[in-house]
C-alpha cells in the first residue's frame, strides 16, 4: 500500500474507493455504496481478485499488515442456491 499520509485520503486507482487514514491511524474505508468498511473488507471484496502484477502495484491495499486478519463478515454472504420446480 502506498503511505497515505495521517489525517488524508487519497483514491485507489484501480477500484476507485477512497481510504481515508484518521489523525489516530486507523484506516478507513469509503464504498460507493453502503457504510465505511476496513482495508480487511476492502482486501476479501476486491483486491484479492487483482490479477495483473501492474493491477496489484497500482492497489493501495496491498500490505496484508494494514489490512490484518479477515473475518467471514468481510466477505460478500453467499445466496442460497434458487429451486426450480421440475415441469
Amino acid at each position: 500500500m502506498s503511505d497515505i499520509p495521517p489525517a488524508s485520503r487519497q483514491c485507489c486507482p484501480v477500484c476507485q474507493v477512497e481510504i481515508e487514514h484518521t489523525i489516530d491511524n486507523q484506516y478507513l474505508v469509503h464504498f460507493s455504496r453502503g457504510n465505511t468498511g476496513s482495508l480487511a473488507k476492502l482486501w476479501a471484496r476486491v483486491c484479492q481478485y487483482l490479477k495483473t502484477d501492474d493491477q496489484c502495484n497500482q492497489c493501495l491495499n496491498q500490505n496484508p499488515l494494514l489490512h490484518g486478519e479477515i473475518s467471514d463478515t468481510d466477505y460478500y454472504n453467499d445466496i442460497a442456491p434458487i429451486e426450480f420446480p421440475d415441469k
